[in-house]
């Protein structure tokens, strides 16, 4: 089941996101969230933007929300979405179930533009944004550094 986001959830969403922390190139982060800290992300989020989880007897299988993309006014009808998955919950289209979601609660608040930013190489993610017609716009080379190697980042777009 999809629903709202709550404070409680954060433990399990901070496993979720950590694992990637960790263990791979799809975030930049390097250092492991904490609860408290992952909590007070939820409530920022959450007060301004959609944020959702997907559960299954009372476990979180993944979760998906929008946030700012850049400060300056003009901007403020354009997101950037984020999707992370429990790991061993990778292909059984929970990430197509939250962002189906996640566009249309974005579409109720009129906002315009979709941003999708990945590392690069990600063909999973890459496909679930071409599933919903995001279009890649850009692609920088090397911009992050991570377990030692030098990582492309690419941006997807959306419009509403």
């Amino acid at each position: 089941m999809i629903r709202v986001v709550n404070i409680n959830d954060a433990r399990q969403l901070v496993e979720i996101y950590n694992y990637y922390v960790l263990k791979t190139i799809i975030t930049f982060d390097n250092v492991p969230f904490s609860i408290e800290a992952f909590k007070n992300k939820i409530e920022i989020i959450s007060s301004n933007y959609p944020f959702i989880v997907f559960e299954n007897d009372n476990k979180i299988l993944g979760y998906a929300y929008v946030n700012k993309w850049r400060e300056k006014p003009a901007y403020k009808h354009t997101v950037e979405a984020t999707v992370y998955l429990d790991h061993k919950a990778v292909g059984k289209q929970i990430g197509t179930k939250l962002y189906a979601e996640l566009l249309k609660e974005i579409k109720k608040r009129n906002y315009h533009v979709v941003i999708g930013g990945l590392t690069l190489p990600n063909d999973a993610s890459v496909r679930l944004h071409e599933k919903f017609g995001f279009k890649q716009v850009a692609h920088f080379k090397a911009v992050g550094l991570k377990f030692d190697k030098w990582l492309d980042v690419g941006f997807w777009q959306l419009t509403l």
